[in-house]
């Protein structure tokens, strides 16, 4: 039975409305300006590659490598100063930290990437190997034997999973502890499958530096070839930064705190002061509840957005990239069926409701329903070319929005059959 007209332009009125709100008055959540760091942008300016660029090939088999895994390697003794930059300033040491669960595919690439950045100042990597079964540790220190830099690698096997710990969080714990004996000023905290551009520490460290910043983080392009990811992957960080915009984290008067755990440079101290890693232990988005963490007691924050720093993980299809997103979603809504029925309710309105006033044939309808749908698309559209897509794929971020939907669903379903936040064989969101 159709709507009477009234309740159908009032249905329309209400989506333009909704649309008009979020693009004027939501921290220009959607604009790419001023998103970059300002040397990457200098240097990328507005190129978009198409297509990821591809992680080295991992090396070769190093046989006489594998005995060494298992403990840590020896550290060297503390440098007495950094070295200085081509501007004559004192370069910060950075320990990058990286947690590895079955990573056997991706952390070479992401082990080469670090220790061939175009950095003035040390870095040293520290890989702690959390019970993994397919060799990643081998891999890790296969890796930095090419790169002629095995000195500069830590590889640790994780110590058992205590309770209340996720097991990201203990694995990134260790890596610290064992970094702090190095004395670093900076802690790059990143995952298994991030390849950092040659210049990304000395770019995110000088912009940490020249802005006082406690912690900057960088939300990295992420693998975008499969359909499933061309759908979804651009819509994952326009929601993202939907929820948390970027412009509100950065400005140090606002509450809004977040970051993103692929790329966050952090200072040691500023982590002593909430406590450390403990602070956040049972944390499932642990990067926001770090974020978080650190602006309650007065840290500045900054985040941005990569062209070239990028993720590898390749999610092939559609249920591949619900898991992923079932995995966090329910965890979001902070595990309320109330939260769960409001963004339901919220995602029809905003995102399917234009949709279908759009093709109701009515003529007020259609045309309240298809303002709002341009609308969202002209907000969704900066992504969408980030990620190298036609403009004209900017229309599917309905589509996209109902399968989020879906898996928020499946995340809540997963979280009361106790099977929540499972990764990698673990259920760390139970209900």
């Amino acid at each position: 039975m159709s709507l009477p007209v009234s309740l159908d332009a009032a249905s329309g009125c209400l989506a333009l409305l909704i649309w008009l709100g979020l693009a004027l008055f939501r921290g220009g959540f959607w604009r790419m300006k001023n998103r970059f760091l300002p040397e990457e942008d200098a240097e990328k300016g507005c190129e978009i590659r198409r297509t990821p660029a591809k992680p080295p090939a991992p090396p070769p088999q190093i046989n006489a490598l594998p005995s060494m895994v298992g403990q840590a390697f020896s550290l060297p003794e503390p440098f007495s100063a950094s070295p200085k930059d081509s501007g004559g300033r004192q370069t910060a040491r950075v320990a990058a930290v990286i947690p590895a669960r079955n990573e056997a595919d991706s952390i070479a690439a992401a082990v080469s990437s670090l220790l061939r950045q175009h950095y003035a100042g040390p870095i040293r990597v520290f890989v702690v190997d959390d019970d993994s079964s397919d060799g990643t540790a081998s891999v890790a220190a296969q890796a930095a034997a090419a790169a002629n830099a095995l000195e500069r690698l830590t590889v640790l096997r994780s110590e058992p999973l205590p309770a209340g710990w996720t097991g990201k969080l203990w694995a990134v714990s260790q890596g610290i502890r064992e970094a702090a004996q190095w004395n670093p000023d900076y802690l790059l905290l990143t995952d298994a499958d991030i390849v950092h551009d040659p210049s990304n520490v000395a770019q995110l460290e000088a912009w940490a530096e020249k802005q006082s910043l406690d912690l900057a983080s960088l939300m990295v392009k992420l693998h975008c070839a499969s359909l499933a990811e061309r759908l979804l992957t651009p819509a994952f960080v326009y929601f993202f930064f939907l929820l948390y915009p970027p412009g509100w984290t950065n400005e140090p008067r606002r509450t809004t705190a977040s970051a993103a755990g692929g790329c966050m440079l952090v200072r040691p101290t500023a982590l002593e002061r909430i406590g450390g890693i403990q602070a956040i232990r049972g944390e499932i988005i642990d990067d926001c509840a770090l974020a978080r963490a650190l602006k309650q007691t007065g840290s500045r924050i900054w985040i941005g957005l990569s062209k070239s720093t990028q993720s590898q993980r390749p999610y092939g299809s559609f249920g591949e990239m619900g898991e992923m997103i079932s995995r966090t979603a329910f965890n979001q809504l902070r595990h309320s069926a109330a939260l769960l029925a409001v963004t339901i309710a919220g995602l029809i309105v905003t995102y399917l409701l234009p949709v279908g006033l759009a093709v109701t044939g009515r003529t007020w309808p259609a045309i309240l329903g298809g303002a709002a749908w341009l609308l969202m698309a002209a907000t969704y559209a900066p992504l969408v070319r980030f990620y190298g897509l036609p403009v004209i794929w900017a229309l599917s971020l309905p589509a996209a929005a109902a399968f989020y939907m879906a898996a928020t669903i499946h995340s809540a379903w997963k979280h009361w059959k106790g099977r929540g936040g499972e990764w990698k064989g673990r259920a760390q969101d139970a209900g």
